[in-house]
């Protein structure tokens, strides 16, 4: 492992069994669309289960699918942070309009 990405010096994978998408070679993670990275999280997964891969190979993999599920949980928590906002937007326009109809 000689940059600490499970690729040679050349920036190849080593060996040819993890390819640039599963081994991150691609870029960061946190630049990735939600979309882009759950695509992504299921091939590492799918690899993972499918075996046949060496030790440093699988730690190379299991290493990106926590990057891409991080990348995952944080466009997740953003789009609940937006739907509470917007719903509780909703609450308070209602309110006011309830407490106008009372005036």
């Amino acid at each position: 492992m000689a940059n600490g990405n499970g690729n040679g010096k050349d920036g190849k994978a080593k060996g040819g069994s993890v390819g640039a998408d599963a081994a991150g070679t691609a870029g960061t993670a946190e630049g990735l669309g939600y979309e882009q990275a759950r695509d992504e999280l299921i091939e590492v997964v799918r690899r993972l289960e499918a075996g046949g891969t060496s030790l440093e190979d699988s730690l190379a993999l299991w290493e990106r699918g926590e990057q891409l599920a991080k990348v995952c949980r944080h466009w997740l928590e953003g789009a609940r942070a937006r739907l509470d906002a917007s719903l509780a937007a909703e609450r308070a326009a209602d309110g006011r309009e309830e407490g106008a109809d009372d005036a």
